[in-house]
């Protein structure tokens, strides 16, 4: 299989992961929820843990790989929020931490290009 074959299932594989974090560890998102949203940290957590499995499973079918590719992107755009909450949440922590919380912020934008790339099926062309 080629790897322009195989992205969509990475990115699948990363939202899979991703989703099952929000499940086994709800804690460490519970943490990064901005605080602005109404209602608990953990249905947060939980909502978006859940939306992440769906994109994923969305994005490895691929009858419907292109709205859930749209979507993924969509989601990553949604999520900087929270990031931006973790960056803030942690400007005093050990440089270390700190380092990983502000490298999350730019991440976003490859995650957003790769997703909008699967949805037009360019990963597919390559």
């Amino acid at each position: 299989m080629s790897r322009s074959k195989r992205s969509p299932l990475l990115l699948a594989g990363l939202l899979a992961t991703a989703g099952v974090g929000h499940f086994l560890t709800p804690r460490q998102f519970d943490a990064i929820v901005p605080r602005a949203l109404p209602g608990r940290a953990r249905n947060w957590t939980y909502a978006s843990g859940a939306v992440e499995l769906a994109l994923a499973a969305g994005v490895a079918l691929p009858r419907t790989r292109r709205v859930a590719a749209q979507a993924a992107a969509a989601f990553f755009v949604g999520v900087l929020p929270a990031n931006i909450q973790m960056a803030v949440d942690w400007r005093h922590r050990p440089e270390p931490l700190r380092t990983a919380a502000l490298a999350r912020l730019p991440l976003q934008v490859p995650l957003v290009l790769w997703a909008r790339g699967i949805a037009k099926g360019e990963e597919a062309q390559a």
